[in-house]
């Protein structure tokens, strides 16, 4: 356990080192949300069923951290440390292998709360954001989520050779989702056949998953399945894909 403590604090500190990195997992959904805060609102219209443009956007916000994480931030940061060979070194040292991947997870899992608090905070001081109607079944929604999309970032570590080519693999695959999920801009203003083809992505499984519990507090089963099972693929996919060196 110490070790893991250790390693965890110092990947962690090596994560805000980044500085790409940590602007679009943390700034960068913020940002968006302040800018169209600022230009909408967040007044309750009756055609948004009684809420605010906030209301309505922040769990496509929180879903954007998660993605961002999942699709970026773990998959480049572990084909840099095999392409270094820091994974080599770490796995010869006596530190369990288990060990060197939670701590991972962990800093992930870190971050990834940082950036909602900090959605969460702004929005409620700048715009009146409402809170969840579930209250915390929110929390366990976010971690499902979170695991999911980080079992599908250390599955494309393993398939990419590079960092390069996971970062660009990754950009192609994400923000065509970003935008199309409900992640980035509501999905109502979307054509509906634009919405249906959506519903495919595992992004929009997520938004509609915390969009449920955000808005009504409800448990859409249909989109837990489906993040349940995108979380299955990614852990037996990184299973036997995810290389060392």
């Amino acid at each position: 356990m110490k070790a893991l403590l250790k390693l965890t604090w110092t990947e962690f500190k090596l994560q805000l080192r980044e500085p790409v990195g940590t602007f679009f997992t943390l700034a960068f959904p913020l940002l968006l949300m302040i800018l169209f805060g600022s230009i909408f609102g967040n007044e309750p219209e009756d055609f948004l069923g009684g809420f605010g443009q906030i209301d309505l956007s922040v769990a496509g916000y929180m879903a954007m951290v998660i993605g961002t994480i999942g699709m970026l931030g773990l998959p480049i940061t572990l084909s840099n440390y095999r392409e270094q060979g820091i994974l080599r070194r770490l796995r010869a040292t006596p530190l369990q292998s288990s060990t060197i991947l939670w701590s991972q997870v962990i800093v992930q899992v870190v971050m990834a709360g940082l950036g909602i608090l900090l959605l969460v905070g702004a929005g409620r001081l700048l715009f009146g954001l409402r809170l969840p109607v579930g209250n915390l079944m929110i929390i366990p929604a976010v971690i499902l989520s979170a695991f999911s999309f980080f079992a599908v970032g250390f599955a494309l570590a393993g398939v990419m050779p590079s960092p390069r080519t996971a970062q660009a693999v990754g950009m192609a695959v994400f923000f065509p989702m970003l935008f199309l999920s409900g992640a980035a801009m509501p999905r109502f203003i979307m054509p509906e056949t634009i919405q249906r083809i959506a519903e495919f992505l595992p992004l929009t499984q997520v938004v509609i998953l915390l969009e449920d519990l955000w808005l009504s507090g409800t448990w859409n089963v249909t989109a837990l399945l489906a993040v349940m099972a995108i979380f299955i693929l990614g852990l037996v996919v990184s299973r036997y894909t995810f290389r060392w060196e």
